[in-house]
């Protein structure tokens, strides 16, 4: 009994099942972490974009067209990358549209996301890169919620280990028919043997507490030296990559590898050189926007708003002049200037 407890104290334990079910509907797990996740990233965004000089709710409504966008890159991404899952004998390509079960690919889907948000800023009159600044730091604090549906799926870990951190990986399998293993990441079923590599490195987790750090890090860097024009969200990318780039590298699940090393490894490395060219490029277009250029079509709104109000006035007052020569008393005709 000793010796159990320790080897538990000395391991991270991986969750029994992903899913529960609230009636005939299911709650994934990861489906609500990267819900969760698009919340903080929405939600810090707009709090940012309003303390630069932005209007209020202008992330929101870039957000309904950008998050779309996102998810279906993300996706897209992941099968183009990992096509073998999909398609090919004895494979069932429907699995392809089953988001739940995991694989998002983080380039798809901040490339498509990007184009989401360019249209967003473009109908609105905003500059996109003064955006991508704002919700730089939101976003990959959504990836790292994003990472606890990893640790429910049991997903994205590396190699065998003894270190105190170990993360113990399961079969989950029906305990009403043990001969049958669950056939799904999410997992359906409450039993559980450990598998043959437990534990595990839960690259997972480190990618977490990386992206975290890399979010204090375009916060302070944000406010240290006042960046703009994109270059706070070319730090989030560049730093993010380059944890990517060795992480990637302890994981030991299966994936599509182009001259001995993971794609997700040669994207990281070409991501991170583009973004780092980017910010040496983008220091040479001055200071951050002024507050002005980041409202957009509201400016000219309002512009229209107040030349309505100032042309109306002296209609307003010909009519409170006008109710005024048809009272019967003085004291009515002032009260018609008041009002006015």
């Amino acid at each position: 009994m000793n010796s159990a407890s320790a080897a538990f104290l000395a391991t991270i334990p991986s969750p029994d099942r992903g899913v529960w079910y609230l009636g005939p509907l299911p709650l994934r797990a990861y489906a609500l972490c990267i819900i969760a996740g698009i919340v903080i990233a929405i939600w810090w965004g707009e709090r940012r974009w309003t303390q630069r000089g932005g209007t209020k709710n202008t992330i929101v409504d870039i957000a309904v067209f950008a998050v779309p966008f996102g998810l279906v890159g993300g996706r897209l991404y992941h099968v183009i990358t990992d096509w073998w899952r999909y398609f090919g004998p004895g494979k069932e390509p429907i699995r392809a549209l089953y988001i739940w079960d995991g694989g998002l690919g983080i380039w798809g889907a901040i490339a498509l996301g990007g184009v989401g948000a360019w249209i967003a800023c473009r109908r609105k009159g905003i500059p996109l890169p003064a955006v991508a600044d704002a919700i730089a730091p939101g976003i990959i604090v959504a990836q790292a919620v994003g990472r606890l549906g990893n640790y429910f799926n049991q997903e994205l870990y590396g190699a065998h280990t003894t270190l105190p951190w170990g993360l113990e990986v399961y079969q989950r399998f029906d305990p009403n028919n043990p001969a049958i293993p669950d056939q799904g990441p999410t997992g359906v079923a409450f039993g559980h043997i450990p598998l043959p590599e437990s534990p595990v490195h839960p690259t997972f987790l480190y990618e977490l507490v990386w992206n975290l750090g890399i979010a204090a890090l375009v916060v302070w860097a944000d406010r240290r030296f006042r960046l703009g024009h994109g270059r706070a969200f070319a730090v989030y990318v560049a730093g993010y990559t380059a944890g990517r780039f060795w992480i990637e590298l302890m994981r030991t699940d299966d994936a599509t590898h182009v001259l001995g090393l993971r794609v997700n490894v040669w994207t990281s490395i070409l991501v991170f050189a583009g973004a780092v060219a980017y910010i040496v490029f983008a220091a040479k277009r001055g200071p951050r926007e002024e507050p002005e250029t980041l409202r957009g079509n509201d400016i000219t709104d309002e512009a229209v708003d107040h030349s309505a109000g100032t042309s109306a006035a002296p209609d307003g007052r010909e009519k409170a002049a006008s109710t005024a020569d048809t009272s019967s008393t003085g004291d009515q005709g002032k009260g018609g200037k008041s009002a006015s």
